[in-house]
């Protein structure tokens, strides 16, 4: 995926959809009877792990920087980005990893009790396929980073249709773009002539 525009979009689409998942329930935990309020706890992804948000938020920044970035700056972003999106791998990943330790401090909380002994008041924990989705959303996000980070210093900058242009804005000059013929056009003049433009009418 060598385009801007459509890498831009993934990140966008990718981190917002890991926002939302952010606020849904990533484990739910079933508690013996009279162990708390609430028999059964549903434990979010932003209570999971309260960084995932601030990363995701970071990677949409980085993002929007990409659509005014220069180019050696690009390629800056592109390296944020993959290790943005390697966290929330990690984030997402770990749930699996060690289940009990991103559900044994609501369950301490929610009991009163902490330790082997919240444990024994656990009937059963159920992950989310949610998890697993975002995990491969971010995955997503560290692979478009890394697109970025291989083609972003060859993607045209804002600014070269201007320095393409003479000073007085008269005549394409070589090297010039696809924005420099639109101007031509808008200006009266053919952008397939070269030379003086008023040459032909002579």
């Amino acid at each position: 995926m060598k385009s801007k525009s459509l890498l831009v979009f993934a990140i966008f689409v990718a981190a917002g959809a890991i926002l939302a998942l952010a606020t849904q329930p990533w484990i739910t935990v079933r508690l013996v009877e009279g162990a708390a309020a609430q028999s059964t706890l549903a434990i979010t992804g932003q209570e999971v792990n309260a960084s995932l948000s601030p990363v995701v938020l970071a990677a949409l920044a980085g993002a929007l920087a990409l659509t005014i970035a220069g180019r050696v700056f690009r390629v800056i972003l592109g390296a944020v980005l993959v290790l943005l999106g390697i966290a929330a791998v990690w984030i997402a990943v770990y749930v699996y990893v060690d289940t009990a330790a991103n559900y044994r401090l609501r369950v301490a909380e929610a009991t009163g009790l902490s330790g082997a002994g919240s444990s024994d008041l656990v009937l059963s924990v159920a992950v989310s396929p949610l998890v697993a989705t975002t995990a491969a959303l971010a995955m997503v996000l560290a692979l478009a980073g890394g697109a970025v980070l291989v083609f972003g210093g060859k993607w045209k900058s804002a600014g070269r249709r201007y320095s393409a242009r003479t000073k007085d804005g008269a005549g394409a000059q070589p090297g010039t773009d696809r924005f420099d013929d639109w101007d031509s056009l808008s200006d009266g003049r053919d952008p397939s002539e070269s030379g003086d433009p008023d040459e032909s009418t002579r």
